[in-house]
């Protein structure tokens, strides 16, 4: 992950932190190449052993996922009280699970399409890389100017 503005409150997370993160959600955004287009889909999924698993059906994504490149997960989420934010970018191949046992592990494991319609091809990313941070996040009175000049301190800004 680049960030150019790396400060205290942002902290660079470990793979075990990146794989705590992303077991306490289930949704993330799955991205891939379509051709030569990028494309961007909601997925649920679930981590399982170091992969991450998810259920799709025939259709844009499971043509272009049957390409074999290169897919991209990217996870966000925050603390109970929205002081603290994460985000986690898992890089990996993808590739099509058929065995029995693995898809009964996966429906164990709770994995179930969000939508109707026949999902029953799984699908498991193997990852190359992971990385993600969290950060403090900011209030928005630190980063916006007020919009009522009467709420201003008084102060012009050149003089400071």
């Amino acid at each position: 992950m680049e960030n150019t503005s790396m400060d205290s409150d942002t902290k660079e997370l470990s793979v075990h932190d990146c794989w705590k993160y992303l077991q306490s959600v289930s949704i993330g955004r799955l991205a891939l190449i379509n051709g030569e287009e990028p494309e961007i889909f909601p997925v649920n999924y679930v981590p399982n052993y170091g992969t991450l698993l998810f259920r799709t059906g025939p259709g844009t994504k499971h043509d272009a996922l049957r390409e074999g490149a290169v897919v991209v997960l990217e996870a966000d989420g925050f603390n109970r009280y929205g002081t603290v934010a994460w985000s986690v970018i898992l890089k990996g191949s993808p590739e099509f699970v058929t065995q029995p046992e693995d898809i009964q592990e996966a429906v164990e494991a709770g994995l179930s399409p969000w939508q109707p319609g026949a999902k029953d091809i799984l699908v498991r990313i193997t990852p190359r890389e992971i990385s993600g941070r969290r950060f403090v996040i900011t209030p928005p009175a630190k980063w916006w100017p007020p919009m009522d000049p009467s709420a201003s301190d008084g102060h012009d800004d050149e003089t400071r």
